[in-house]
């Protein structure tokens, strides 16, 4: 690329396909830099680390290289003390980048939102804000940087404010970037229509999306922009949805998985393809290897389909006193040996239940066992799945197992919430750690996690003994059924087996597993925790369509659906055929494993329960 101007980039974002980089903090994570240290502070500390990441993207293709600068303002900078290094943090990044890039590639000064609400919501008012931004656009400018990203936004206010900081201090071209959630809303509640024709109105040269979510939910929401702009428009979507791994985060995504979501992008119409979160230079290179063999760039083909869219001792489970086993049916009808069906329905985002209501009113009728009420699944904002399931409890009849986690309470408020449970009449309890707030619509809420669902089973079960957690006396104990999950996908077994025991040790009574696609897998865990004596109840989630089925193998954890089986949903010729192949997979998924298993733990996709009840036909 020769030496590039404003100019240059404004016609050639119009002209062809260009690819930016990937992830800096992935990188920097994994070179050993923990997620609770200041990366944007590198530039000054390790400027060589940062120089070096840069180095390899631009090798592996980038024709984009974004400035190690995204945090970097006054707000975010305060929380490690580093409020007063503003330009010279900034600077450097801007400077790094340069050296690297040279006559090769654009550098992007990167810019993030300030990291607490503005006003009315926060404290931060708009002057202030527009002070914050244009001190890091200062310093950025006087680095060299040739054009601006501002990107990761949820607030449409905020980067319209950032805008107008950019533009009171240069004409260099601007990418503004929102980033959606996996409802395809910002957690505003605005949506891909509403953000393409509001940022239409401002002075920038390309809007699109990054961060969130993966290519399968972001290219939807591409789909629902391209009719509101005439703008090009950019896409950089994470490396799918991150797996903890022993204290690690791991994003599955492939490259190659990406590099095909990246045509199916310039398909839709976008301009600018790269990656964000999990993502490494050999993302970028396939990203890079996919747009040289189909330059130059390819209308927007409108036959692209939408998404519809995630000891050698025998070890036995602490005996239960037979009255506490009598007062929850589903441990009942467990202990009877009878084969129990129970499905999952998520609480409104809203303050209506009337939706969730509908859906167990139905599988009442259809005489399903239990119904699970999730809790904030996603780390997503939504009713309380107590109050949901109090509702459901009195309004409907029939029994609840409640999801709880460790997410957002500490030891004190989890055993308030349990005894307050119990004293509602919630028996059947799912014990679960919970995914933390940054994969979620608040990132910026704080995670308690004082323990994990290992000690939340310990708590549950003193709570059974008639103790609290560190052993004082509380009178009357509690009979719980306390159920835990287990992945039988995971990708360190040893590992999840070795939590599954514990679970079993501090009382677990029966389990929950992940969907199940691959039988060979399942087959496999089922004779690795044989000696661990609890029910299972197998889970089974009936795909939708063949993006869906994509969407689940490549970007949420512990998903592996089998190629034989997502063939046969990419075989299938419309909507209607798509969802039919998805009930016969589940149905035969369902008939191999029930002689396995002592029940079945059904996830609708979204919140459809008719399609677990036609896979619910094959027991009739």
């Amino acid at each position: 690329m020769a030496n590039q101007t404003k100019q240059d980039f404004r016609q050639q974002v119009k002209s062809k396909i260009i690819v930016a980089d990937g992830a800096m903090g992935t990188m920097l994570y994994s070179r050993g830099i923990y997620i609770n240290q200041c990366f944007e502070f590198l530039n000054i500390l390790r400027p060589h680390m940062v120089k070096q990441i840069h180095r390899e993207y631009l090798m592996a293709g980038a024709e984009l290289l974004e400035t190690n600068t995204f945090g970097a303002n006054e707000v975010k900078l305060a929380g490690f003390g580093l409020q007063d290094r503003v330009f010279d943090i900034n600077f450097q990044g801007a400077r790094l980048a340069k050296e690297v890039a040279g006559a090769s590639a654009y550098v992007a000064g990167s810019i993030g939102p300030l990291g607490k609400p503005l006003a009315p919501v926060g404290i931060i008012s708009t002057e202030d804000a527009i002070g914050y931004f244009k001190r890091q656009v200062e310093a950025l400018i006087e680095g060299g940087v040739d054009i601006f990203i501002l990107e990761t936004f949820s607030d449409i206010l905020e980067i319209k404010i950032a805008i107008k900081a950019v533009r009171s201090l240069t004409d260099k071209p601007i990418i503004a970037q929102m980033t959606l959630m996996e409802d395809k809303k910002t957690i505003y509640g605005i949506t891909p229509e509403v953000i393409a024709k509001q940022l239409s109105e401002e002075a920038i040269d390309v809007m699109g999306l990054n961060c969130s979510v993966g290519p399968a939910i972001m290219l939807e929401c591409i789909e629902l922009m391209r009719p509101h702009t005439s703008l090009p428009l950019s896409a950089q979507p994470n490396a799918g949805l991150p797996r903890n791994v022993d204290g690690r985060l791991i994003y599955l995504t492939t490259p190659e998985y990406m590099a095909e979501y990246a045509r199916r992008f310039i398909q839709s119409g976008v301009s600018i393809v790269g990656a964000c979160c999990g993502s490494t230079p050999e993302h970028t290179k396939a990203i890079k290897n996919l747009v040289k063999s189909i330059q130059p760039v390819q209308a927007f083909d409108k036959s692209v389909s939408s998404i519809e869219v995630e000891s050698s001792a025998e070890i036995r489970a602490p005996e239960v006193k037979p009255s506490q086993v009598e007062e929850s049916a589903l441990a009942r009808k467990l202990k009877e040996g009878k084969f129990v069906v129970s499905v999952e329905i998520d609480p409104p985002l809203g303050a209506d239940p009337s939706k969730a209501l509908a859906s167990a009113t139905t599988l009442r009728e259809h005489n399903v066992d239990a119904i699970n009420i999730a809790d904030s699944p996603r780390a997503s904002a939504r009713m309380s799945p107590l109050a949901l399931a109090l509702l459901i409890n009195n309004q409907i009849g029939i029994e609840i197992i409640l999801h709880y986690c460790c997410r957002d309470r500490n030891i004190l408020g989890m055993q308030s919430d349990l005894l307050g449970a119990h004293a509602l009449g919630i028996r059947n309890l799912l014990l679960i750690t919970g995914d933390p707030p940054k994969l979620g619509n608040y990132p910026f809420a704080t995670a308690v996690f004082d323990v994990d669902s290992i000690g939340l089973v310990r708590i549950a079960t003193n709570l059974n003994e008639g103790k609290d957690l560190i052993g004082n006396p509380l009178g009357k104990s509690t009979n719980f059924f306390i159920g835990v999950g287990a992945n039988p996908g995971a990708i360190d077994l040893d590992t999840e087996i070795r939590r599954f025991e514990d679970k079993v040790k501090n009382g677990a009574q029966f389990c929950l597993t992940q969907p199940v696609f691959d039988i060979r897998l399942f087959e496999n865990f089922l004779k690795r925790i044989e000696e661990f004596k609890i029910p299972i109840l197998a889970g089974i989630l009936p795909l939708y369509s063949y993006r869906n089925a994509e969407f689940l193998h490549n970007e949420v954890p512990g998903m592996q659906i089998p190629e034989p089986i997502r063939e046969r949903m990419r075989r299938t010729d419309s909507p209607e055929a798509a969802r039919s192949e998805g009930v016969r997979i589940a149905q035969e998924s369902l008939k191999e494993i029930k002689p396995m298993v002592q029940g079945a733990y059904f996830m609708p996709p979204f919140g459809k329960v008719e399609l677990a009840l036609q896979v619910l036909e094959i027991l009739n």
